[in-house]
C-alpha cells in the first residue's frame, strides 16, 4: 500500500508518517520502481502501536523504547513495568496540577455573576490586576497576597 493509504487506513496524517520514518519510529518502506513508498501489514501494525502509545500520552522516545523491546521479545520486561511506572508519576503530577487550575479557574468565574458591560466584569478585573502584579483572586490561596490586600476600585 502507498503512504496514503497507510494513513488513511491508520488515522495518521502523512505528514506525521513521514515524520516517524525521519525519527526512526517507523523503518523506511520499499520503494517502487516510479519512488512511491509500498507499506505492507506490518508498517500498519506499528503505526498503530505507535498511535495508541500517543493515545496513553506516551512520549515518542519512550515509544521508540517501547518498540524496542517488541522487537526483543526475549528481553527482560522490567523497563517496561519501569518506564509505564514513570509515565504514571507524570501523569499523576499532571492531574495534580490540572486539579489546582481547575480550582484557580473556578475561584476566578466567581468574580463575575451576572451580564453586564466588559469595564464592569470582575473576571476581566482580575486579569488585568494580575497584569500589573498584582494579587489575583485565582492564585489567593497559592501564597500570593490576598485580594484583600488590593485597594479598594482596583
Amino acid at each position: 500500500m502507498r503512504i496514503g493509504e497507510l494513513a488513511k487506513g491508520t488515522g495518521i496524517d502523512v505528514e506525521t508518517l513521514r515524520y516517524y520514518e525521519r525519527v526512526g519510529l517507523l523503518q523506511l518502506p520499499a520503494r517502487q520502481a516510479n519512488g512511491y513508498r509500498t507499506y505492507g501489514q506490518d508498517a500498519v501494525e506499528r503505526v498503530n502501536f505507535i498511535r495508541h502509545c500517543r493515545a496513553l500520552d506516551i512520549g515518542l522516545a519512550d515509544v521508540r523504547r517501547l518498540l524496542d523491546f517488541v522487537a526483543h521479545p526475549e528481553a527482560d520486561c522490567s523497563d517496561v513495568n519501569y518506564l509505564l511506572d514513570e509515565h504514571l508519576v507524570r501523569v499523576r503530577a499532571k492531574l495534580k496540577s490540572l486539579r489546582t487550575l481547575e480550582k484557580q479557574l473556578a475561584r476566578l468565574r466567581t468574580q463575575c455573576d451576572a451580564d453586564h458591560r466588559a469595564a464592569d466584569c470582575g473576571i476581566l478585573q482580575e486579569l488585568v490586576a494580575a497584569a500589573h502584579g498584582e494579587a489575583c483572586a485565582c492564585h489567593q490561596s497559592g501564597g500570593n497576597a490576598s485580594l484583600s490586600n488590593r485597594k479598594d476600585g482596583e
